[in-house]
């Protein structure tokens, strides 16, 4: 039986250099400590904001996207159509979406963002930028450098995961 290859440990195809297991396991907890800490933080320090990152994420697409159908919602948040649905739902219920109809197709209709859906998501936007320039400012100069000069990486490293498919450049 072959041994277990250790992906991390051969490193980027394309730059040749090892990345060694200990510096994935530190991305990885630093990046869940970090969805974490933002999450939290901005319910405390912002108590309006309850909207679950699910559905701030479906808002964030219909944004970016336009009205789309809940498969192609689905398709893009890489989540089953039925869970889209009731998200979908909620959302509706919020009065943060609206159905439209398809032009394409007059038996299926288009989610879209309404009016307040656009002002929840500019809340929800401004708040966490207020929120992580609050705490870049908190940290000593060379560490929030840092932080904003990795941008150009973790955008690409998000690409790379499948998120977007254009790397930042």
């Amino acid at each position: 039986m072959p041994e277990p290859v250790d992906h991390a440990a051969q490193g980027s195809p394309s730059s040749g250099q090892p990345v060694e297991t200990a510096q994935v396991q530190r991305l990885t907890d630093a990046v869940t400590r970090l969805r974490r800490a933002l999450r939290s933080s901005i319910r405390t320090d912002y108590p309006w904001e309850a909207l679950p990152m699910a559905q701030v994420e479906l808002l964030q697409t219909l944004a970016a996207a336009g009205p789309l159908r809940v498969g192609e919602l689905a398709a893009r948040q890489r989540l089953a159509p039925n869970t889209v649905s009731g998200l979908v739902g909620r959302l509706l219920e919020s009065g943060f979406v609206d159905r439209q109809n398809d032009p394409g197709d007059r038996r299926t209709a288009r989610i879209g963002l309404t009016d307040a859906g656009h002002r929840q998501l500019r809340d929800w936007q401004r708040a966490h930028e207020r929120r992580l320039a609050a705490a870049l400012a908190a940290l000593a100069p060379e560490d929030s450098a840092a932080v904003l000069n990795a941008l150009t990486g973790l955008e690409n490293l998000a690409a790379a995961l499948g998120e977007d498919s254009t790397p930042a450049g």
